[in-house]
């Protein structure tokens, strides 16, 4: 059929919506990544309550959806307590002759430009279970960062 003879109602011709692809493995967050995917839900949660549009409404609908889930699949991680670097742990490491900090995270409340990284990425991958003054392989590259320190950081922990 031409597209001449269609209804303006026909909504074969659009684009299908998926769900926001949810990330493979273990969703693990800190006290605080947990407190602020319940802020988010709550907050999608009102905005719908608000919104008139059907549209706008929809695509609400498919982010609470998304907050719906991580929340329920949260599996919160306090940092480890013998020192090691572990998920809420602050980092200060060096590499390339470059000292740096971060918190290590969960995914959802990674901020790479406030120093927060995920569990999941690569720099966070190579830190886990090593502990200050040790050296550990990066990029294939062996003693690549050297820690300088370890500790818990508080902010995660709220």
């Amino acid at each position: 059929m031409s597209v001449a003879f269609r209804r303006e109602s026909d909504d074969e011709h659009k684009e299908p919506e998926f769900e926001l692809p949810i990330a493979v493995g273990p969703n693990l967050v800190t006290p605080r990544g947990l407190r602020l995917l319940g802020e988010e839900v709550a907050r999608l949660e009102d905005e719908i309550a608000e919104t008139a549009d059907d549209e706008a409404r929809k695509k609400l609908q498919r982010r609470l959806r998304y907050f719906h889930t991580r929340q329920s699949t949260a599996d919160v991680q306090a940092p480890p307590a013998d020192g090691s670097v572990g998920i809420g742990s602050r980092v200060t490491y060096q590499l390339n002759k470059a000292e740096k900090t971060i918190t290590i995270v969960g995914g959802d409340e990674a901020d790479p430009a406030r120093g927060h990284i995920a569990f999941s990425a690569p720099l966070a991958r190579a830190l886990m279970g090593a502990e200050a003054d040790e050296s550990v392989e990066y990029q294939d590259c062996e003693d690549a960062i050297a820690i300088l320190a370890v500790e818990a950081d508080p902010e995660t922990q709220a």
